[in-house]
């Protein structure tokens, strides 16, 4: 970089020396990591208490009651996870297990946590068949998520009946090896990259920085079979779950669920109210919904081929209710998620 003469600067800036470095330059700059705060660049980075409630709802959603979380201690996204992921399951009136090293070393670069994940493989499996089961856990990113599914696997515990893992990143290939795969949260890195640029053009044009940090949402979750399970004790109650989730699609009521479940209809709503926090009836539409969600992304089908495919009557009376649900229009949903690479955003 010494002798580079260009006119401003993008950078993941992971360590205070390039930080340094690039502040000697003398050029606009935009950190797109947030490792060195105390550089004091202008920054956009991920939400990342928002990406920590996405993963505590997911996990509420699928009924635990016991949650934890593994990260890499010291480096500030995952330290800055962990305190959302608390921080929200407080709220619902849960605690959260928190891993805890035996070492902890602060401004490495990730790659350096990453491989410093695997210094003390024994004390996280001791960790693990500690937790109460069943467990959610969230990992800090999807390296610590294959990291932790590897290591249930040693220590023969089951995921995801004993143990549910949901990672951050969404890294497809890594993703899709681990075993099983993992469940990961979406970051919209598309428009992290356009909105940098964008800020950088600004500070170039003569432009003042923003007084805080610009922090971008992330796009929703990319389920996969490590959370894919019900964490339910009561038995007659999932098994109803269970036949909501595999028929939503087709026409059913509340009181064929009941009937799967063996219970009458008032005493299954009881239930799955106190249990799920909403009624079957919500749950169908949610379930359908975050299905239109997927098929509004992934194929050009019309709104009526889509309600036929998700339960709905019509593709006006699936147009009303997205619309009340999400706040905006199937149509606008569709134009959005094109606009950021074609994945979801969060559920509603």
């Amino acid at each position: 970089l010494k002798h580079w003469r260009g006119d401003g600067v993008i950078a993941r800036i992971e360590t205070p020396e390039l930080a340094a470095a690039i502040k000697q330059l003398r050029v606009p700059t935009v950190d797109v990591r947030g490792s060195v705060p105390a550089a004091g660049l202008p920054l956009i980075d991920t939400d990342d208490l928002a990406v920590s409630r996405l993963a505590a709802e997911h996990l509420l959603e699928r009924g635990f009651r016991h949650f934890a979380f593994c990260g890499f201690r010291g480096a500030n996204y995952s330290d800055k996870r962990c305190q959302g992921f608390q921080s929200h399951l407080a709220r619902a009136g849960h605690t959260c297990h928190i891993y805890q090293p035996p070492q902890v070393r602060r401004g490495m670069p990730t790659i350096e946590h990453e491989k410093r994940g695997l210094a003390f493989p024994e004390d996280v499996i001791r960790w693990l068949r500690a937790l109460p089961k069943p467990v959610g856990v969230m990992a800090c990113n999807d390296i610590r998520g294959q990291q932790v599914l590897n290591l249930c696997r040693r220590a023969g515990l089951t995921v995801p009946e004993e143990i549910a893992v949901i990672g951050v990143d969404n890294d497809e290939v890594l993703c899709e090896l681990s075993d099983p795969p993992l469940t990961s949260v979406v970051p919209d890195a598309t428009r992290i990259g356009y909105d940098a640029a964008a800020l950088l053009d600004k500070l170039m044009a003569g432009r003042k920085p923003p007084g805080h940090p610009l922090l971008v949402p992330p796009q929703g979750i990319v389920t996969r079979r490590s959370t894919e399970v019900l964490a339910l004790d009561d038995r007659r109650l999932a098994a109803g779950l269970r036949f909501l989730r595999e028929h939503f699609c087709h026409p059913i009521s509340t009181n064929e669920a009941a009937r799967a479940a063996g219970l009458s209809r008032r005493v299954f709503e009881r239930r799955f109210l106190a249990s799920v926090g909403r009624s079957p009836r919500v749950e169908i539409i949610r379930l359908r919904l975050e299905r239109v969600k997927e098929l509004l992304c992934e194929t050009d089908w019309n709104l009526a081929e889509i309600a036929d495919k998700t339960g709905f009557r019509h593709g006006e009376y699936l147009h009303t209710v997205f619309t009340q649900k999400l706040g905006l229009t199937p149509g606008k949903y569709r134009r959005d998620a094109q606009k950021g690479g074609g994945r979801p955003p969060a559920s509603y």
